[in-house]
């Protein structure tokens, strides 16, 4: 936890994004490092957790974290926290809450309530289009015998 705050602070004093930081760890080693890079990099899913995940998966050269645990200095925003459980990590230890970053101008709360509502309410406008022609690839993939499950 102490690398993923000092990555915090270092990143965002040299100006290279918001005051985050994360590290996946293996057995007791630092295998994926990740601080908030979204104005510097011009990417807005370019927050810590993602970026550590990122690191760590080509580090390890995989797609799963089984196995590792996430540090990160703040608790994670729903897209980092979606990510955290999309590479499968074992456990989540984190430092400040969403209502201490709310404190300072980072609302996570605004997305949270947006994805707990039904898709007709989100402020952001979701159309389903060209349904079949989209499943029938689906169908394809689920007949596809040399698919890498994930």
């Amino acid at each position: 936890m102490r690398r993923a705050i000092e990555l915090s602070r270092q990143k965002m004093q040299a100006g290279e994004g918001g005051p985050f930081g994360a590290v996946v760890v293996k057995d007791g080693t630092i295998v994926g490092e990740g601080w908030n890079c979204v104005t510097s990099r011009n990417d807005p899913t370019a927050h810590a957790e993602v970026v550590a995940i990122r690191d760590a998966c080509a580090r390890l050269r995989t797609f799963t974290l089984q196995g590792c645990e996430l540090y990160t200095s703040c608790e994670p925003c729903p897209m980092c926290l979606a990510a955290t459980y999309w590479a499968r990590v074992d456990r989540l230890y984190y430092g400040n809450t969403i209502q201490d970053a709310a404190d300072i101008d980072f609302d996570d709360f605004y997305f949270y309530r947006q994805l707990s509502l039904p898709i007709g309410e989100r402020d952001l406008p979701m159309i389903r289009m060209l349904p079949d022609e989209a499943l029938e690839v689906f169908g394809e993939w689920a007949r596809k015998p040399d698919k890498t499950p994930y």
